[in-house]
């Protein structure tokens, strides 16, 4: 970013601590992120080299899932951890199968919603940008702006792409997805995807735990993953698999031990 830039952004963004919707930014090519971000980033990434890998991954699962679901005749969605954005947003997929969708997104950078104000402009009428956090589903739900869009009586496609991750176990991320889907109508759809160690060596591990001293990042395994939505939601094929692996006949896939993230997309019982 840009010292002029930099000079007039919002007071109430923090630039000196690390925020993952800019480090995801700047891991995916972006421009939108700060020194503490780029910082936060290379320390990781020089542990996980492929991590530039595993970001470009998850951008790819959310735009496959999301026409996959907009493909099953949804035309409402709630994208919840959207991120800074970029080429491919969700608006974009399932408005290309049906230029009536429409779409929430949701974050708590406020350099998000200053970006998404700016996207909004160009779309009046079909989306609009929450300032809000996961760790409250029903403030996101209950939301006035949410209601002048999204029609909770009629299915909709949650969208939680690399973000429960960062909710963690005291945080309770069961009943933070048991919150969102049980306000969702049956025939609702859900895509996630969620940072793993499952195929990552222990030594590697236990240098990726050095840049998480907060513990604010919280891997889990594709049991786990399932776990989380197994009372609600019908997990459509394949299945829980890498986030690289899922609808994806690109020979030249990632492996799922460089992507290190598991996806799942289900229909609500």
């Amino acid at each position: 970013m840009t010292d002029s830039a930099a000079e007039a952004r919002p007071p109430s963004i923090d630039s000196s601590r690390p925020h993952p919707a800019r480090r995801y930014n700047y891991w995916l090519g972006g421009k939108d992120h700060f020194a503490a971000d780029r910082e936060s980033g290379d320390q990781i990434a020089a542990v996980m080299p492929s991590i530039r890998t595993a970001a470009l991954a998850n951008r790819a699962f959310l735009g496959r899932a999301a026409r996959h679901i907009a493909l099953q005749g949804v035309r409402q969605f709630l994208d919840i951890g959207t991120g800074i954005p970029a080429p491919g947003n969700t608006h974009e997929i399932v408005q290309a199968v049906d230029p009536r969708a429409r779409v929430v997104y949701v974050d708590n950078d406020p350099l998000v919603l200053t970006h998404a104000r700016a996207l909004m402009s160009g779309t009046p009428g079909t989306i609009t940008y929450l300032d809000a956090d996961l760790r409250d589903p029903a403030a996101i739900l209950d939301h006035e702006d949410l209601h002048a869009l999204l029609d909770l009586t009629e299915p909709v496609g949650l969208l939680l792409v690399a973000v429960l991750h960062f909710i963690r176990d005291d945080e309770d991320p069961d009943g933070v997805v048991a919150t969102l889907l049980d306000r969702l109508p049956a025939g609702s759809w859900v895509a996630a995807s969620h940072a793993t160690w499952e195929h990552t060596p222990a030594e590697v591990v236990a240098d990726l735990q050095k840049s998480n001293r907060d513990g604010r990042f919280v891997p889990r395994d594709g049991d786990r993953l399932r776990a989380l939505f197994d009372a609600r939601v019908q997990v459509a094929e394949p299945g829980v698999v890498s986030v690289a692996d899922w609808h994806n006949d690109d020979p030249g896939r990632a492996p799922a031990a460089d992507v290190m993230c598991n996806a799942l997309v289900g229909r609500k019982r």
